[in-house]
């Protein structure tokens, strides 16, 4: 059973104008539990909109907006986990009762947070999408926009806009080729097919499939071990910082002229090790 974990801080529930919160007890759609002990620098971001099943409306997306850039100003968070609060759901993609009110100048304003929305998620730190269930449509746009997926055998996920009218409007269209190639990127667009996890581990869209426990948690739990060998590792400022040092020291070298003049020339290089 997962153990209560406690916020790094207490952020208050946010809320946009003119919507209520659908999460659990009125609270936020959106939370945050920060890891202890052994566990210290993993962050979760859980998706806790249960009356629909952690759609993508105005609410919860303004609500991830904004967990997004408080996080983005912790150092302290070295993995960001997603998972869901919602039993047998990810994320079922966009509210589309909500999007029915908008006018239509509303949808493209509000399609556009998304696609700034799911570019947030391509954070400083590796982040993990943990899909024990539903990822439909929105949903699987947003685990793409992560670096890893986890899915439990038995979760069904599909970008299943084109069976709706709609195209996917949230970088789906441009992730999913450049996790699966271009040709099987288009057939899965176009006929909006749904894959179960075992099926997406196949083809390569989700990195892990684990079956499904009694909790409904599994995926979450490999993605959590998954998180801890990632832990260890160097983060990414870190890195960058010592590659950018590396670099600063092969810039006056010999070998670094003769390997571009050889380019110039067609010829291959001859090195002399300074």
């Amino acid at each position: 059973m997962l153990r209560v974990l406690c916020l790094l801080r207490p952020w208050r529930p946010l809320r946009a104008r003119g919507c209520a919160s659908d999460g659990a007890a009125g609270g936020s759609e959106i939370q945050v539990r920060a890891l202890a002990g052994p566990d210290q620098g993993i962050t979760e971001i859980l998706m806790n909109r249960p009356r629909a099943r952690n759609a993508l409306g105005n609410v919860f997306v303004s609500e991830l907006l904004e967990t997004l850039a408080q996080l983005r100003e912790d150092r302290q968070v070295r993995v960001l986990l997603f998972r869901s609060g919602v039993k047998g759901v990810f994320c079922a993609g966009a509210d589309l009762k909500e999007r029915e009110q908008m006018s239509e100048a509303e949808v493209g304003v509000f399609v556009q947070r998304l696609r700034g929305l799911m570019n947030d998620i391509a954070f400083p730190a590796p982040t993990i999408a943990a899909m024990d269930g539903f990822a439909l449509g929105g949903g699987l746009e947003l685990a793409l926009a992560c670096d890893l997926r986890v899915a439990a055998s038995s979760a069904i996920m599909g970008l299943i806009e084109t069976t709706r009218g709609l195209l996917p409007g949230a970088g789906g269209t441009q992730r999913l080729p450049r996790c699966l190639g271009v040709a099987l990127a288009k057939e899965l667009i176009f006929t909006g097919r749904r894959l179960s996890g075992t099926e997406a581990h196949a083809l390569g869209l989700v990195n892990h499939a684990v079956a499904q426990n009694k909790e409904g948690d599994a995926a979450y739990h490999r993605a959590r071990a998954l998180a801890q060998e990632i832990l260890p590792q160097v983060d990414i400022a870190s890195g960058m910082a010592i590659e950018g040092m590396c670099y600063a020291q092969n810039i006056p070298t010999r070998d670094r002229l003769e390997g571009m003049a050889a380019f110039r020339e067609k010829r291959p290089p001859t090195f002399v090790g300074e």
